[in-house]
């Protein structure tokens, strides 16, 4: 059952992945009329909110694009950092959207930051656990429900961190399309474009946010029977 489940996100995520991937390629054919680069919106999104102590950088790769909040830092990938179409400005738009959340003191930001740590403890745990549970648990006494137990404590962190992480991501994208809009760097038309490749970049993070909870879901079943 569990493997159905896992195949069935794999396919729905590739295809999320794939959809997001066209997108961005589609919108980079198109210029934006105020023929800014993703470098140059990334530093007026930050200066018009006041923002002085964050630098914007380049970072090698593809759709490698993120906010650092340790070393404050907007790191756009090369096609956004020096691209001046319509991709370019979303995301770098909404890279700066989590530094205005960081500057702000946004909850839902400082939440999912605390969290990294541990959920990156816990998915290297998983796998050791499930190894255990399969061959090394009779060996230090560990029966397949104390393994089940433990693995679902786990997937719950997981799941949690998944489902804080969803309105980072949307109010970020929400961040950089007022202030696009507000700024006239890009028009009414390129505005329903950029609308749409962040509409696509949330949906990376709500398709493993739903995988999360039904893998949690499928272990609690198991635990009741």
């Amino acid at each position: 059952m569990i493997w159905i489940i896992m195949i069935g996100f794999m396919i729905i995520g590739g295809i999320v992945s794939s959809k997001l991937k066209n997108k961005f390629k589609k919108y980079s054919n198109i210029a934006i009329s105020s023929g800014m680069s993703g470098k140059e919106i990334a530093e007026k999104m930050l200066a018009d909110n006041g923002i002085n102590d964050v630098k914007v950088i380049s970072v090698p790769g593809k759709l490698t694009d993120h906010y650092n909040p340790i070393d404050k830092t907007v790191n756009l990938s090369p096609d956004v950092y020096q691209g001046r179409h319509v991709s370019a400005a979303a995301v770098a738009a909404h890279e700066c959207g989590h530094a205005v959340q960081h500057a702000t003191a946004y909850q839902w930001l400082q939440m999912r930051s605390q969290m990294v740590p541990i959920v990156n403890i816990s998915n290297k745990m998983m796998g050791t656990i499930f190894l255990l549970g399969i061959f090394g648990g009779s060996i230090i006494g560990m029966n397949w429900m104390v393994t089940l137990k433990l693995f679902i404590i786990l997937q719950a962190i997981i799941t949690l961190f998944s489902l804080i992480t969803l309105p980072v991501e949307y109010d970020a994208s929400n961040r950089a399309l007022i202030w696009l809009k507000s700024t006239n760097i890009t028009n009414t038309e390129e505005i329903k474009y950029a609308n749409d490749a962040l509409k696509w970049a949330a949906r990376t993070y709500l398709v493993a946010a739903l995988a999360a909870v039904t893998y949690l879901l499928y272990y609690l079943s198991i635990l009741r029977d």
